[in-house]
């Protein structure tokens, strides 16, 4: 199992060379803001929400002086944004008050602020501080279950478990490498197996469509010469800018 599933982070680090997280930022704080947001939404809503918050509220001090009501109207296109806004004006009352304004750069600091646990403390300190971790979202779960590299439902279990077949240097780009692949070709209802580069090595195959023609057609993002998730990519990143808020026309769902 071992060996496969290192074979596989092979063969996923050749398909895909330009993984990144699919979060608009410019710094750890954008980072952190826009990773709370992310639950229950996709990210490309994410990111066509925080271009009009950090123009409104560009630090830690200027959102946690927010009024309430103001912040909760500019993230109401995320959802649950009453419970989100609470959560970014407490992080950003907890960043000025106990860290002088900075994202701190320790797990054991990151998951006491408001609404922050281990998968967006993972996802801050990977991406934003070069500190390698595992983020277990629900792509990252699905598919190394399916996967069989774990039997474990729990989050902390299974990033524990995934984290012991892999050096500690794999795990940020396993896990962008892995939910890129879960966004773009093992979807959860319908993976498109006949179009899986991965296909000889996967325990699964067969549980999505295998005719190639048919498969190819549910190819998402970039894959299927789509839009992304992000408004400004990284400059290696081979498909096509996602539209702001409101010039979609038939944007492609993130799950």
């Amino acid at each position: 199992m071992v060996r496969r599933a290192r074979r596989i982070n092979r063969e996923l680090a050749e398909i895909y060379p330009y993984a990144h997280p699919e979060l608009d930022f410019r710094n750890p704080f954008e980072l952190l803001v826009a990773t709370v947001l992310s639950a229950q939404t996709t990210d490309l809503r994410v990111n066509q929400t925080t271009p009009a918050l950090f123009a409104a509220y560009p630090t830690p001090e200027d959102m946690a002086a927010a009024v309430p009501e103001e912040l909760e109207e500019i993230i109401r296109p995320t959802g649950f944004f009453r419970a989100k806004a609470r959560s970014l004006l407490g992080l950003s009352q907890a960043l000025r008050d106990d860290f002088g304004g900075n994202v701190p750069g320790r797990i054991e600091d990151l998951v006491k602020l408001p609404g922050v646990g281990r998968k967006t403390a993972n996802v801050v300190l990977g991406n934003a501080f070069g500190v390698p971790g595992i983020t277990v979202d629900t792509h990252f779960g699905r598919l190394v279950r399916r996967w069989k590299w774990t039997e474990q439902e729990d989050p902390e279990k299974v990033e524990a478990e995934i984290c012991a077949i892999f050096p500690k240097s794999e795990w940020t780009m396993l896990s962008h490498r892995v939910v890129f692949h879960g966004r773009r070709i093992c979807h959860s209802r319908k993976p498109a197996c006949g179009a899986c580069p991965i296909a000889p090595l996967c325990p699964a195959y067969g549980e999505g469509e295998t005719d190639p023609e048919k498969a190819k057609k549910l190819l998402k993002y970039e894959k299927g010469g789509q839009p992304g998730q992000r408004l400004s990519p990284p400059p290696d990143y081979p498909g096509l800018p996602a539209p702001p808020l409101g010039a979609e026309q038939e944007a492609p769902a993130g799950s």
